[in-house]
């Protein structure tokens, strides 16, 4: 069901490179598709997106105001869900919120001697748009960690899109939305909400930057509106890389490779360990437990396709081959976790110790769950109120200020043969 492999085994870095990678380019049919979405919706704005919603999600209005939900409607589905339900969406909502807000940069400067003011000045986006899948794949974990970054960071209004295939609404992702101070929602979805969001219509305000996962069409569409305004990410398939040692429980290892490969069959799930005995058990774990999970045949595809139980030499290999990987989720399932997060130099998130499941991590610990793949890793970093907030240089400079820094420009300038430039800074020399 998944593959056994060992870092002495000859070609282990090739056969390791190959299970790694992910072709992420687009079908060449998707990639038409979205163009002409792209350009109707750019041509003619809502008469585009309702012909879209029209055919797509068999979704037939008469105007776009009838696409759009009222707040009234969101507060009702929040105060309509169970007690249960509401209080985790509220617990998971306060620990984000607190996390994040910790993120927040404000505004610096500093003045010489001179006079001479210099510094940076942080404010937030205008507008952010938030795509959220919609029907049976709904996920309001997505809405909170997208939206309320944004909120932190002081994102003036925020537009989140949701598609709603024949009418069908999502309580839950409502109740997020209302939860995280969603301003505005439309239940649209694909790459024409993609492109009402990137241009703006009559009715859809263009957005500064989109934030949200989506399908196939949907990245693709993120992928070429990016320049017109800016985007998180475009995310490959899941993934999980667990470092263990002989003091797991390995139906705990087990389960958490399950709960990463339960997403889609492309969702990669990666075992390393140098304990041979180990290793067994955990196999033996999965045997037993896949045929009592629900998506069984998606977590056995998973795992047959992407998935490896890896015998590392050593911890510290093991560490070496995950800096290769650069993992989405890294768990450390180790007896004495602390000299391997001091090794560890790409991740997208780091769970320390027995009790720390990836799945915490998607739903409520804090931090968020929208995370670098693909190896990406080695130079993206989670979503953040950074994402959401932009910084602008201060120059300030004094008269005195203008005679010593003149000379320097004017210098470098002439060397470039920018006689303007030289000038600019001359014309100001006492």
């Amino acid at each position: 069901m998944i593959r056994r492999l060992s870092s002495a085994d000859s070609g282990f870095g090739t056969t390791l490179d190959a299970l790694l990678h992910f072709d992420n380019s687009t079908d060449e049919s998707i990639e038409r598709t979205v163009a002409e979405i792209l350009a109707r919706v750019r041509g003619e704005g809502d008469a585009a997106v309702l012909d879209f919603t029209r055919r797509f999600d068999a979704l037939d209005v008469g105007s776009m105001a009838e696409l759009e939900l009222p707040r009234a409607e969101l507060r009702h589905a929040l105060d309509r869900l169970p007690v249960a339900q509401r209080k985790a969406l509220e617990a998971a909502a306060q620990r984000v919120t607190s996390y994040h807000e910790r993120q927040k940069s404000e505004s610096w400067s500093f003045t010489e001697a001179d006079g001479t003011r210099l510094g940076q000045k942080v404010t937030p986006l205008d507008r952010v748009g938030l795509y959220v899948p919609g029907g049976k794949a709904a996920y309001p974990s997505s809405v909170l960690m997208n939206a309320l970054p944004a909120k932190v960071a002081g994102v003036g209004e925020l537009t989140m899109v949701v598609p709603t295939p024949r009418g069908e609404k999502n309580a839950l992702v409502l109740a997020a939305a209302c939860l995280a101070g969603v301003d505005r929602v439309f239940t649209i979805g694909g790459a024409q909400a993609v492109a009402a969001m990137a241009y703006g219509t009559q009715t859809i305000p263009q957005v500064d930057k989109i934030v949200g996962p989506g399908n196939a069409y949907v990245a693709a569409a993120k992928r070429r509106v990016f320049g017109t305004v800016g985007i998180d990410m475009v995310a490959g398939p899941s993934e999980v890389l667990i470092i263990a040692d002989g003091s797991a429980n390995p139906d705990w290892v087990a389960i958490d490779l399950f709960a990463q490969a339960e997403h889609d069959e492309l969702a990669q799930s990666i075992l390393l360990c140098p304990d041979a005995a180990f290793i067994d058990r955990v196999a033996a774990s999965i045997e037993r437990l896949l045929p009592t999970m629900p998506r069984r045949e998606v977590i056995a595809a998973s795992l047959k396709g992407r998935g490896a139980l890896i015998q590392v030499a050593d911890l510290d290999e093991a560490c070496a081959i995950a800096n290769r990987i650069a993992p989405e989720h890294l768990e450390l399932s180790v007896a004495d976790p602390a000299p391997l997060v001091e090794m560890i130099r790409h991740a997208g998130a780091i769970f320390i110790g027995h009790y720390a499941s990836e799945s915490l991590g998607d739903y409520c610990a804090g931090p968020n769950h929208v995370l670098p793949t693909s190896r990406s890793a080695r130079f993206s970093s989670p979503l953040g109120v950074y994402d959401f907030q932009k910084r602008s240089s201060i120059i300030e400079v004094s008269a005195i200020g203008a005679q010593t820094l003149g000379p320097i420009a004017a210098t470098l300038a002439h060397g470039e043969g920018l006689t303007a430039h030289a000038n600019a800074a001359e014309f100001r020399l006492k």
